[in-house]
């Protein structure tokens, strides 16, 4: 199973010591390998909201020279793992959101890849604001057409693992271990319903409003994601091995 990892700071703190445990983990499988991207470094340049990658092929973007190598490390892996300390308002770190950001044009209205329609992702979190953090990553995941995203979250009540009790540390350690295991064992599963929800409701947009000549409505039709047809028979998710 091949593994792509985001870490969203490049502080290597206690979300940093909670991920490597679960990889940790997750090699004891022989067939796991994973790459790993450090944020900022990965993406250095902020997303300026020029929309180019939302109307055109992502190529477009002034940053694709490091959209493409982590692109291209999604597509050809199995699962994703996405890691993040909360900051500010209880949420992820900007280098995580700017990361998103840059990949936004593979949400389903726009240009999904249908190998993230099989894949599961994983989100690693700590601090007292680890549930509102895992919320929106969570939210951008489905909208790629992620099969299943599961999550774990701390508070610690400490910005050093090592300054936790012995007992805390095992604890934790314990969970993560259990959920690397579970994460590993996971079947593939149907779709999301809101999954389902947003490919029926994007194919009729672009159908209806969007049309002939424009980018994501030629997608769609080169990917094959435009036939008229019954879900559960021919559509985009089953023609996928979704089931």
């Amino acid at each position: 199973m091949k593994i792509a990892v985001f870490h969203g700071s490049p502080r290597k703190g206690n979300t940093y010591k909670a991920t490597k445990i679960f990889l940790d983990e997750l090699t004891k499988y022989r067939d796991v390998q994973y790459t790993e991207f450090f944020l900022p470094e990965a993406m250095p340049e902020f997303c300026t909201g020029c929309q180019l990658c939302l109307g055109n092929p992502y190529e477009k973007c002034p940053h694709s020279k490091y959209v493409t190598p982590i692109l291209n490390t999604i597509i050809n892996s199995d699962a994703l793992i996405f890691t993040t300390p909360h900051f500010g308002a209880c949420s992820m770190t900007s280098c995580m959101k700017n990361l998103l950001d840059h990949l936004d044009f593979l949400t389903m209205n726009v240009a999904p890849r249908a190998e993230l329609f099989k894949m599961k992702a994983f989100i690693i979190t700590t601090g007292a604001g680890s549930v509102a953090a895992i919320k929106p990553i969570k939210k951008y995941l489905k909208n790629w057409g992620i099969n299943r995203v599961y999550s774990l979250g701390f508070r610690m009540f400490t910005d050093r693992w090592n300054k936790m009790s012995q007992p805390k540390q095992m604890k934790f350690e314990k969970k993560l271990r259990r959920a690397a295991n579970r994460y590993y064992n996971a079947p593939q599963k149907y779709p999301y319903i809101s999954t389902i929800f947003m490919y029926y409701i994007s194919k009729f947009i672009l159908r209806k409003y969007v049309g002939i000549g424009k980018y994501p409505y030629e997608y769609w039709k080169e990917k094959g994601f435009l036939i008229r047809s019954h879900f559960n028979k021919y559509d985009v998710f089953n023609k996928h091995n979704l089931h």
